[in-house]
């Protein structure tokens, strides 16, 4: 053996890059992609919460009448008829 030799079983550059083929490549995508669309579905704004007179046009609100002038309230428990209270005040 001659002085500097290297005797380890590893190859002194990595050939890892040039053995590549487009179905790794594809893989990776995929995954890199799918994680981007996770990201982006956790930190995007949320719609606002639900509201009766905005999202149905029901309630009789309009700018002119006060919100508290009447109320809606909806039952339902399993095995009972379902309910839906309207109080005028």
């Amino acid at each position: 053996m001659e002085k500097g030799e290297n005797i380890s079983c590893a190859r002194g550059e990595s050939g890892y890059v040039g053995i590549v083929d487009w179905q790794q490549v594809t893989a990776l995508g995929i995954v890199g992609l799918t994680a981007a669309i996770l990201l982006w579905s956790k930190f995007k704004p949320r719609p606002a919460k639900f509201s009766l007179e905005r999202d149905t046009h029901c309630g009789c609100h309009s700018p002119g009448h006060s919100a508290s002038r009447s109320s809606m309230v909806f039952r339902a428990r399993r095995g009972e008829r379902p309910q839906v209270v309207v109080k005028m005040k």
